[in-house]
């Protein structure tokens, strides 16, 4: 986690040490990270924020909210996250869009918001197995999370773009991919986003599914539009091999 990491295992393999090691490497995480920082690095958001973009990106360690932007300064993106990278939530039996998406476009004057999945996708994996009859994983913390993507899951394995007769990885990173186009329709549809907001998908890839570029945000869905070919036409020529779907 941090430069110093390795020096906090010297001590030995002690079990009751061990939370104290992580602690140390946070501790020294931060401070590489304070030591790293330009001495105006927060001076042009120390009042307010104007972030272009908001991404709604899954809650997982493996995908980085912000570096895999290639962000270096603070204020640039808003970063919500929960299971399942997941546009609404759930009040009283209601789709919601989600505050974490909503503040930054009624609030900061945020134009742009992404839905960011990605491959492999534990939820969308939950949420498949749901469907397909197995009880939901727990705890109910999760089970809300996930018991909201069964629907979409169900929907997906009855539209015809998922290939059933494929493994599950293919079914899995498919069901990803349909689930980004869903909750951008859902944000797109919603009265409490405003027309003028340009709606992206985004799949994250770590693990060469869609190609062999590790860490690539493939880009599935332009305001609507899924077709590659389609999106192809709307992105600089540099970046055509980044419009690829699973789906069509």
């Amino acid at each position: 986690m941090g430069p110093d990491s390795e020096s906090s295992h010297e001590c030995g393999d002690d079990s009751d040490d061990s939370e104290h090691d992580i602690l140390e490497e946070l501790l020294a995480g931060n401070r590489h990270h304070v030591d790293a920082l330009p001495e105006d690095y927060f001076a042009d958001v120390q009042v307010d924020q104007h972030p272009g973009i908001v991404a709604i990106s899954c809650s997982d360690s493996r995908v980085p909210q912000e570096d895999m932007w290639g962000v270096d300064h603070p204020g640039q993106v808003f970063t919500p996250s929960n299971i399942g990278n997941q546009v609404w939530d759930d009040d009283n039996g209601e789709r919601i869009v989600d505050g974490g998406l909503l503040y930054p476009i009624h609030h900061t004057d945020t134009e742009v918001a992404a839905v960011v999945g990605h491959t492999g996708c534990g939820a969308i994996t939950a949420a498949y197995r749901v469907a397909m009859g197995e009880p939901l994983p727990g705890p109910q913390g999760v089970d809300k999370w996930v018991r909201m993507l069964v629907p979409v899951v169900e929907d997906a394995l009855e539209s015809g773009l998922i290939d059933t007769d494929a493994d599950d990885e293919l079914v899995v990173n498919q069901l990803v991919e349909y689930n980004v186009d869903h909750q951008a329709r859902f944000l797109r549809e919603s009265a409490d986003v405003p027309d003028d907001v340009d709606i992206y998908g985004f799949v994250y890839d770590f693990q060469g599914i869609y190609g062999n570029d590790y860490g690539c945000t493939y880009l599935v869905n332009v305001n609507g539009e899924t077709d590659p070919d389609e999106i192809t036409e709307q992105i600089p020529a540099t970046y055509e091999a980044v419009a690829q779907s699973l789906l069509y």
